[in-house]
C-alpha cells in the first residue's frame, strides 16, 4: 500500500508492533482465530520469532520472550531516520535507553527506549522493512495510546521528540495520550496500548474470551472511537478500536 512506504513515516509515527509471548504457538493460534493472520517465519528474524500477515501484507510480530521475568506485552515502534541521534535527543530529555540501536540483518535498526516517566516503547529505522504493509483495516494496527500520570509532561516529552509527526504540516497522528486513571487503576504504571481496528467489537470480545483471553476494560467511547481493553491467553494486553 503506498500510504505505507518507509518514505511516508515521519519520525514519530507508530510503523510496527509487536507481542514478547511465552508462547508463540499459543499466540498464533490465538491472534490467527482472532484477527484472521497467517505467519511466516523470516530467515533474518531473532529466534521463534514469527510474522504476521493479512491478506498476505505484513502487520505485526510475535515473538518468544527469552526470559520470562520480562512482561508479556505488545510493544510499539515509531519511526526514526536515525536512531542513534534520537537516542541522544531521547535521553536528553528525560528518556532512558533499554536497549542501544542495533541492526536486524538487512530489515533496519531498533532500540528499546522508555519515556521520561519510564513507559517502554521502540525505535525502528527502517532499511528493508518499513513497517506495516496494511494499517486502518479490520484485525491491523489502528492507534496507540499512551496511558501516563502526567500528561502536560507527556505532551511536552514527545511534542519535543516527535514534533513532525504530532503537529507538522498535514499530520495524523495514530497516537493519543490519556491519564493512567481516566481507564485502569491509578497504580498502573505508565504504558503504551496498542489498539486493532476491529468492525463490531462486542463480536471481538466474545472470540477473545472464547480463545482464552479476557475483557480488561468493556467497551467505553474516546475523541477517536469505541474502545475495548482486553488480554490474550497470555496475558498481553491490548485494545480493539470501532472509528
Amino acid at each position: 500500500m503506498a500510504e505505507n512506504r518507509a518514505s511516508e513515516y515521519t519520525e514519530g509515527t507508530p510503523c510496527w508492533v509487536d507481542a514478547q509471548l511465552p508462547d508463540v504457538e499459543a499466540g498464533k493460534r490465538f491472534y490467527g482465530e482472532l484477527f484472521g493472520w497467517t505467519f511466516r517465519e523470516e530467515p533474518d528474524e531473532p529466534r521463534e520469532t514469527v510474522r504476521a500477515l493479512q491478506d498476505g501484507e505484513p502487520v505485526a510480530s510475535l515473538a518468544h520472550k527469552t526470559d520470562g521475568r520480562l512482561p508479556t506485552v505488545w510493544t510499539v515502534s515509531f519511526a526514526t531516520p536515525d536512531a542513534e541521534a534520537l537516542c541522544r535527543r531521547l535521553r536528553a530529555a528525560g528518556g532512558q535507553i533499554v536497549s542501544p540501536p542495533l541492526p536486524s540483518g538487512a530489515r533496519g535498526v531498533g532500540a528499546l527506549v522508555t519515556d521520561s516517566e519510564g513507559a517502554v516503547f521502540a525505535l525502528w529505522q527502517p532499511g528493508e522493512h518499513p513497517g506495516f504493509g496494511r494499517r486502518h483495516e479490520p484485525g491491523t494496527f489502528a492507534w496507540v495510546q499512551l496511558y501516563t500520570r502526567d500528561t502536560e509532561a507527556a505532551g511536552a516529552f514527545y511534542g519535543d521528540l516527535f514534533h513532525d509527526a504530532l503537529f507538522g504540516p498535514g499530520a495524523a497522528p495514530d497516537f493519543g495520550r490519556a491519564p493512567v486513571s481516566d481507564v485502569f487503576p491509578a497504580e498502573m504504571p505508565p504504558h503504551f496500548l496498542v489498539h486493532f481496528a476491529a468492525e463490531d467489537p462486542a463480536a471481538a470480545l466474545g472470540e477473545v474470551t472464547r480463545l482464552g483471553g479476557r475483557v480488561q476494560v468493556p467497551p467505553f467511547e474516546t475523541s477517536y472511537g469505541t474502545v475495548a481493553v482486553v488480554t490474550d491467553n497470555q496475558g498481553a494486553s491490548f485494545a480493539l478500536l470501532r472509528r
